[in-house]
């Protein structure tokens, strides 16, 4: 029998690529075959992301654009826009099945027939109580091998004034400590590179006794050259989690680190759990103690009472910070949101539109320097790069890249017959030579 096809699109974070490769994996693992969109599948599930408005819009344009393409397709809409917005997904004609944060990792659930027109499956997610695990597909050796997702944690307990993550995804939770062992274990034995540890609040790691520190220290003992770290809490940057990254040849030395608002009062506002000051004592800590360390940050503006002092405030102290790169996000209000509920009270007030954009240039603007500043500082020297891509270009000349230890991404072209395929997933010693327009390094390799 002919086997049946899944394809899946997915959008947002590494979190949501993780969890998508476990939906897949566990269709693969039915007899199914995973499809890449080349032939009509029988399923195409999209993995929404509701972080912002536009990622919302965004999900919503994907939903319509698969059903376009895969008329005779069953589609599945899942995930965090799914959860909060099943209502304006059932008013899309095509749409088959929604399932939220818990029910997507269900398969049964994709091809159950109903009464109604739509099988939803949306639970509320105070209800969730585990953390499903989820990995990069191990299951086909024919799949890239070079980084793999691996998820740790879920939820969040912050409660930050913006965020609808809590919503769509309950309270903090942790995949069990010998799970997260024994998954890493298959991905290196895959022959995975590189292992980045995903989650909502990774430094927020619980497993019984044990912590991110000591989650870390065992994913050491895996065989596998280079563990990741993705985005941490800076209030949970601890001084143990610093020792641990700057002692290991394994971990590298990347941080990604939220700051969203330079200023105090907006700090406070947002609900975040540091000042200012706090986190550039953090910040300055990890670059002290680990070498070329590289640290990026998100920073939030047009915050609903954000005044030209408080954005003032911001760009200052970023200025000053020697942050690798910046993430810059225009305010998305988030129905049910304190935000939104602190809005629609008067609490505060929205910042006009053209300020916000004119704010979010500057911004920019300073994170174009910000990249260019770090990435500058290794002209002339030598960064292991695993290689992750290539593409041939004129005269039969290919370009491989990939990116270093502290997450620069770096390109080297060859006029040498290499084998591109078996080239990708390993990692070279590169001598810099100078930047590309685009902000990537360019280098040759060291023989």
């Amino acid at each position: 029998m002919k086997k049946k096809r899944v394809f899946a699109k997915t959008l947002g974070c590494k979190l949501n690529y993780a969890e998508t490769s476990a939906i897949l994996e566990s269709f693969a693992q039915e007899g199914w075959q995973i499809s890449f969109g080349n032939e009509v599948p029988d399923l195409v599930i999209i993995h929404t992301c509701a972080v912002t408005q536009q990622a919302g819009q965004k999900s919503r344009q994907q939903i319509r654009k698969m059903i376009k393409k895969y008329p005779k397709s069953r589609v599945a809409a899942v995930g965090c826009y799914a959860q909060l917005n099943p209502e304006s997904l059932e008013n899309i004609h095509g749409v088959d099945v929604i399932l939220g944060s818990e029910g997507k990792f269900n398969i049964q659930k994709y091809i159950t027939d109903c009464d109604k027109a739509v099988y939803i499956d949306v639970t509320s997610p105070g209800n969730i109580k585990e953390a499903v695990p989820a990995h990069s597909l191990i299951y086909d050796k024919n799949f890239g091998r070079t980084r793999a997702f691996l998820k740790i944690q879920d939820g969040c307990d912050y409660g930050c004034a913006y965020c609808t993550i809590p919503l769509a995804r309950g309270r903090s939770r942790s995949v069990p400590f010998e799970k997260v062992i024994a998954d890493a274990v298959k991905l290196a034995e895959a022959g995975y590179r590189e292992i980045v540890l995903t989650g909502v609040n990774i430094a927020d790691y619980q497993s019984g006794s044990a912590t991110i520190v000591e989650l870390l220290h065992e994913l050491e003992t895996v065989d596998v050259g280079r563990i990741r770290i993705s985005s941490i809490e800076p209030d949970i940057l601890s001084d143990r989690l610093i020792r641990v990254v700057a002692s290991s040849s394994k971990i590298m030395p990347h941080f990604h680190l939220p700051l969203q608002s330079g200023s105090d009062n907006i700090l406070t506002a947002m609900r975040r759990r540091y000042s200012s000051a706090g986190y550039r004592e953090r910040f300055l800590k990890a670059i002290e103690a680990i070498p070329d360390c590289a640290i990026g940050a998100d920073v939030i503006t047009g915050y609903p009472g954000e005044t030209e002092e408080h954005f003032q405030a911001t760009l200052r102290f970023l200025e000053a910070l020697p942050a690798a790169y910046l993430h810059v996000f225009t305010c998305s209000l988030r129905p049910e949101t304190v935000l939104s509920k602190q809005i629609s009270s008067g609490v505060c007030k929205k910042v006009h539109s053209e300020i916000a954009r004119s704010r979010s240039k500057l911004l920019l603007d300073l994170a174009e320097v910000k990249q260019r500043e770090f990435a500058l500082q290794y002209v002339g020297k030598a960064l292991d790069v695993l290689f992750e891509e290539f593409e041939t270009v004129k005269n039969g000349e290919i370009v491989f890249s990939g990116y270093s230890e502290n997450y620069l991404r770096v390109s080297v072209n060859v006029k040498d017959s290499y084998e591109p395929v078996e080239f990708v997933g390993s990692c070279k010693k590169v001598l810099i030579e100078n930047m590309g327009e685009d902000l990537i390094l360019e280098g040759r390799f060291v023989t």
